[in-house]
């Protein structure tokens, strides 16, 4: 191949795994990008393109594999992370994750968030009174083998409890963290890649303990977001995909991405949770939020990652998050997921 024609294919191939140019592509241009080498390295950070997830069935006793299968169809493309949650002594990854995660037609990798302190305290766990816990899960981690995401304590501010001597004080969740981190790494676990996801909230970036959160880069892999936004005009949070990145605390601080990719550089972030809701029974389209991802990720190359969390009903029984309210929100979404941004192999 001569020199001119190999540099227009690298450039053309370069062009479709940024994946920007249109906001979908043919199966032939998914192909093409995909071939062009997109996988995830050492801290499963990709070389290129984002990661696509999805977390589903949420706030139901739908069996959580059969969700995500389910919205996948929907959506149109598999989830590379499958995100899951548990707390204290469970056991996990389940047999059903691990399932998931052998799928050779299906690439996936876990996002666990654990809630290592339930029944106990942030504190305590810092001091050792769980490291029983902690060593529990690392021999099951080591079994496993496969590299996978750990969220500890998602979005730990709203479990915050500004008192002294409430084993719940920020501090005492940076604390944890890094217990759990040294201790993990101490055992000799390499596979867990761990995710800081913070809940992001205006309100709590505004409190005085909210830089008292985090435990040091050296002990965090990534940075994670929790964030929403809602598509009724006038209703708490109304925004699109660059909304639920920027929200500022009172004061003149700096918004959440901005706050990431100043004070920790060196990190990768994950929208490790978001999505568009309208309360339940308003059928309010989502598309314009949909219609905002792909602009938004250009402009920001830190964001390695995004995961959909998709729900009928959220914790508070009256927002809707799922991608499908409207067949409008659905085609909407259906062409963001084509896109061959999201082309990522796990390597």
């Amino acid at each position: 191949m001569k020199r001119s024609t190999l540099r227009k294919t690298v450039l053309t191939l370069t062009a479709l795994v940024a994946g920007f140019g249109a906001a979908t592509a043919t199966p032939a241009q998914a192909a093409q990008a995909a071939d062009a080498g997109c996988r995830t390295g050492a801290k499963l950070v990709p070389t290129c393109g984002v990661l696509w997830g999805g977390a589903a069935g949420g706030f139901t006793s739908a069996p959580r594999d059969k969700a995500l299968k389910d919205w996948e169809k929907a959506s149109g493309r598999t989830a590379t992370i499958f995100h899951q949650y548990h707390k204290g002594n469970e056991p996990f990854p389940t047999k059903a994750e691990i399932a998931m995660t052998e799928d050779a037609a299906h690439p996936r990798v876990l996002l666990e968030n654990w809630k290592i302190a339930y029944g106990s305290t942030w504190a305590k766990v810092a001091k050792g009174e769980q490291d029983k816990r902690i060593d529990a899960f690392a021999a099951r981690a080591k079994a496993y083998g496969k590299k996978f995401f750990l969220a500890l304590n998602h979005e730990p501010e709203n479990d915050v409890v500004a008192r002294a001597g409430s084993g719940m004080q920020a501090k005492d969740f940076a604390a944890m963290y890094r217990h759990t981190i040294e201790r993990l790494r101490a055992k000799g676990v390499t596979n867990v890649v761990n995710v800081l996801a913070y809940m992001g909230n205006e309100k709590w970036m505004a409190q005085s303990w909210w830089k008292d959160l985090y435990p040091g880069d050296d002990v965090v892999d990534w940075v994670g977001l929790d964030s929403y936004v809602s598509v009724e005009k006038g209703y708490y949070h109304f925004g699109d995909f660059g909304d639920l990145l920027d929200r500022k605390p009172k004061g003149g601080a700096l918004g959440f991405y901005d706050w990431a990719t100043t004070k920790h550089a060196s990190k990768p972030l994950m929208i490790a949770e978001w999505g568009a809701y309208h309360r339940v029974g308003k059928r309010a389209d989502k598309s314009f939020v949909y219609d905002s991802v792909l602009a938004e990720l250009k402009k920001r190359p830190a964001i390695k990652a995004i995961v959909h969390f998709d729900t009928k009903h959220d914790d508070e029984g009256d927002r809707d998050i799922s991608i499908d309210s409207t067949s409008s929100s659905l085609s909407a979404f259906r062409k963001l997921a084509a896109n061959p941004i999201f082309n990522v192999k796990l390597g």
